[in-house]
Formats: C-alpha cells, structure tokens, sequence
C-alpha cells in the first residue's frame, strides 16, 4: 500500500549528500510526512564513541543550515556498519521510503560491497530513491515531480510497481508513463500481448497512464525513454524476496546508473 509518513534520510556531510536534501525537502514537505536524519559513524579511531557521537549530531543540527526548518525532523546518530544500520533504522522507525544517493559503481554485487547505497538497494524491505551525480542537483525551488516513468517487467511484482507510480502520479497530478521493454528480436504478436498487458495491469491498479512497449537492451531504453520524456522521477520494481544478489536484479542496478533523474525501487 502507498504511503509515505517516515521518510529515512542517511546523511554522510557529502555533497551528494547535500544535493538530495533538496528532493528529500520537497517530498516530504509535499506529504507532511517524518523525516528521519540519520548519520552512521563506522569508526572511532583517536575519539570516544560518546565525544563522536555528541560531535555528529552537532553537526547533523547545522548540516543542511535552515532548509529543514519547515519540517518534522528526528535526527539519530549510530555506530556500527553503514548499511545494516541503515536497514535496522528503517524496521524500527516504519520508513515508508529511504533516500540515498549512490555513486553509480560497478554492477555485480561482489563488486561493490563497498557502496552503502548499493547494499541498502538490495536489502531494504521498503522502497528506495535513488540517484547519480546528486552533487549537481537543482534548488529545492527547481525539483519538480510533472512527469513519472515507471518501468515495469510485467512479472507478479508490476502490480505492485505501477500502483506505487500511479498512487504518486494522482499527488502530484504528474503526467504517467508505463514501459515494457521487449528485446530487439520481438515480433508484433508479442507486442500486441505486452500492450494487452499493460492495458490490464492499469486497469487493475486504476492507473491512468500512457502505455509504451519499447525494445532493446532494456536499461539503455528506460533511461533514453527518461530523457525523451523529460521524466522527473522513474519507478522501477525489485524483487519481493531477497536471495543471494539481494533483491536488486543486475538489470535494475543498471537502469539506476544510466537514468537521467532519480530512480525510487519499489
């Protein structure tokens, strides 16, 4: 079910960091919804874990200057590893949604352990926004949500996809756009299946959007769909249960690195 009332933020001082907050002020804002700061330090080294964490959430206070004044905001500070923490804040705190910037790095998991973001796309239960090069992001005044893109596999899991596109669509009044991407060989029966497809799969969610059936690589495609359509924000699913890559697909990874705007992984 759509709902955005706890809204987890992980801040890292970076600048990417900074550039997020903008989208995070404006999402939040729009829902009136919770949103939760939280900074991990991973090491203490030369300080005492209470003299860091005192410092921290100093600075948590005086990070994003005046932009958060409007909201309602829990600010928290923890010790221990990125990521899981990231995780377990979530369950505790009932996060609707988290908030993360990534670097856009590597594709297979083994790969990448490094990157917080990547971990906690693979193992939050709850959806995740998402976005490269967020140290470039626009003024709060200048984020704008009028066009979604939501692309979708038309697996089990699309219903659930498109009704979270679309639930956000009616909010914002936002133009709506669902893709199935078939590969480049597809004859036209099987592109009369996908639209029948789609046309069903937005009926059952009492979607209103337009229905595009694109082929192709499919991560090269979205994110060229993305620009075309000048999309604001696009949607993509993950899979229910987490196995051994998570529940992050190499596809789904790939679509956050090349997209134009940011990507929430439902």
């Amino acid at each position: 079910m759509f709902q955005l009332k706890h809204v987890l933020f992980p801040v890292d001082f970076s600048d990417r960091c900074r550039g997020a907050a903008a989208f995070a002020e404006a999402l939040v804002g729009r829902f009136d919804a919770e949103l939760i700061l939280l900074h991990v330090i991973e090491a203490t080294y030369n300080s005492s874990l209470e003299d860091l964490h005192a410092s921290q959430l100093t600075h948590l206070d005086t990070f994003f200057g005046q932009d958060l004044k409007h909201l309602r905001v829990k600010r928290l500070v923890d010790h221990g590893e990125a990521a899981r923490k990231i995780i377990e804040c979530a369950a505790a705190n009932h996060a609707d949604l988290i908030m993360i910037p990534t670097q856009g790095m590597g594709i297979y998991r083994r790969l990448i352990l490094g990157s917080t973001s990547a971990k906690v796309l693979h193992d939050a239960d709850c959806p995740v926004w998402t976005g490269v090069h967020l140290e470039n992001a626009p003024p709060l005044d200048a984020v704008t949500c009028d066009r979604i893109l939501c692309a979708v596999d038309l697996k089990r899991s699309s219903a659930r996809v498109l009704d979270w596109a679309a639930r956000l669509a009616e909010e914002y009044q936002a133009e709506l756009t669902v893709v199935h991407v078939l590969p480049a060989s597809a004859t036209e029966y099987a592109h009369s299946k996908a639209r029948g497809t789609l046309h069903r799969l937005q009926e059952a969610v009492r979607a209103r959007a337009r229905v595009r059936v694109e082929t192709g690589e499919v991560s090269r495609v979205v994110a060229e769909m993305g620009g075309e359509l000048k999309a604001d924000l696009l949607v993509i699913g993950r899979k229910a249960e987490a196995g051994v890559l998570g529940r992050l697909e190499m596809t789904a990874y790939s679509i956050i690195r090349q997209s134009p705007c940011p990507v929430v992984s439902v």
